[in-house]
């Protein structure tokens, strides 16, 4: 019995980033902060996928990051699909860095990052004026990009210390 609920609750624990990923898509809590402040927009998503792809991939899995892209999709009342390719592009350059760097730092974490929001914004950007009648406000998508950046770090060491964590209740 004993086993039974510590496995329980190290699945529980393991599945709060996914947990968080889903309400975040469901919440449109983006927006939010973007009625408070007029410039302040961030997409605490492509943090999530991109930190966790990059540091434990079993954590978050590229179905789920597809469709949670879907729900945040109908959610906002964008075209299906478009959230998904950009948060799948932003997983394929976590899952890339990750094959290909030896020492992850902060650093080089946010250099990184700073490409997978490039390629995201991008992708996202080209989606939508080609394939649907949607207005874009370019400088919102660069407001969000930036305050999506400057965040990193912050978020960064707040999910160091949850993986620590994380780490600590699978060795109970």
């Amino acid at each position: 019995m004993a086993i039974l609920y510590k496995n329980f609750r190290a699945s529980i624990v393991n599945s709060l980033p996914l947990l968080i990923l889903y309400y975040l898509s469901i919440s449109e809590i983006d927006t939010h902060f973007s009625n408070m402040f007029e410039i302040l927009s961030f997409n605490l998503q492509i943090i999530i996928i991109y930190y966790w792809m990059l540091k434990n991939s079993s954590v978050l899995g590229n179905g789920h990051i597809f469709f949670a892209g879907i729900i945040n999709d109908v959610v906002m009342g964008l075209p299906l699909g478009i959230s998904s390719i950009s948060y799948l592009t932003v997983s394929l350059v976590a899952s890339y860095i990750r094959q290909v760097t030896v020492n992850i730092s902060l650093f080089t974490d946010w250099f990184t990052f700073l490409l997978a929001i490039f390629f995201s914004n991008l992708i996202y950007l080209v989606l939508i004026s080609n394939f649907s009648n949607l207005q874009i406000s370019y400088v919102d998508v660069s407001y969000n990009a930036f305050f999506t950046f400057l965040f990193y770090p912050f978020i960064w060491t707040i999910f160091n210390f949850y993986k620590r964590i994380m780490i600590l209740r699978a060795d109970d």
